[in-house]
């Protein structure tokens, strides 16, 4: 199966779980994870519709992306893996936005690096919900002193939270982890009223359904769009 049969197939399945749990299809958007994945798979998932791509290394997405974002001007491309304080500048060049911001020490940077951006960076602040690799905030009050964090800087601009579930089998493990970080946008809300918090990304190839019947609005897809990757 190609990438756009494969691409239509999810955007049939988003529709699915959203119809049965009650939700507008037309508020999810769909990520094309590309790591690993060459030209030739960014364009047929062009052609199928898909704008906005994540890539987990800075090294990689700077190999491939500026060529395909000046032929393709409508491209949105984030950063969605642990970014490191010496990358951030690139990234800041590079990404329309960062859905990784897990630590006050890179919202300074950031921060820092984007006072002469031309447009505000869209960042997401990174809760841990169990994920092995034990990145993100603790927990909402930490969550609270990031915003604080970012809105220190003008051209920082939040967008919502995003979280890694536990790679497992166990449905209601990863379900709990969903439902922490919607628990967690709803107290931002109350707290921060003049913030956008309406983008939830969480959910994946293996996972992405329940998340959809967690709120999920940012679906960060990778295998079952363009297949297996081939490092």
């Amino acid at each position: 199966m190609g990438v756009a049969e494969a691409l239509q197939r999810l955007y049939e399945r988003i529709h699915e779980v959203c119809l049965r749990v009650g939700r507008d299809p037309g508020e999810v958007r769909l990520m094309g994870v590309s790591k690993f994945h060459e030209r030739d798979a960014l364009e047929e998932a062009w052609k199928g519709g898909l704008r906005l791509f994540g890539e987990n290394r800075v090294q990689e997405a700077g190999r491939k992306f500026p060529a395909f974002k000046q032929d393709h001007p409508r491209t949105e491309l984030h950063m969605i893996g642990s970014l490191q304080r010496n990358k951030a500048r690139a990234a800041v060049a590079l990404f329309d936005g960062i859905q990784s911001v897990d630590r006050d020490e890179l919202i300074a940077e950031l921060g820092t690096l984007t006072l002469g951006r031309e447009r505000p960076l869209m960042v997401l602040l990174e809760l841990h919900t169990g994920e092995a690799s034990k990145a993100g905030y603790p927990d909402v009050e930490h969550l609270f002193g990031a915003a604080e964090r970012v809105l220190q800087f003008p051209n920082l601009i939040i967008r919502g939270l995003m979280t890694m579930a536990p790679f497992t089998e166990d449905r209601e493990i990863i379900r709990r982890s969903f439902r922490s970080l919607a628990a967690a946008r709803d107290k931002l809300k109350v707290r921060f009223p003049d913030c956008d918090w309406s983008c939830l990304s969480m959910g994946m190839s293996n996972d992405f359904e329940i998340a959809l019947e967690e709120g999920a609005t940012l679906l960060r897809i990778g295998t079952a769009l363009f297949g297996e990757r081939k490092p």
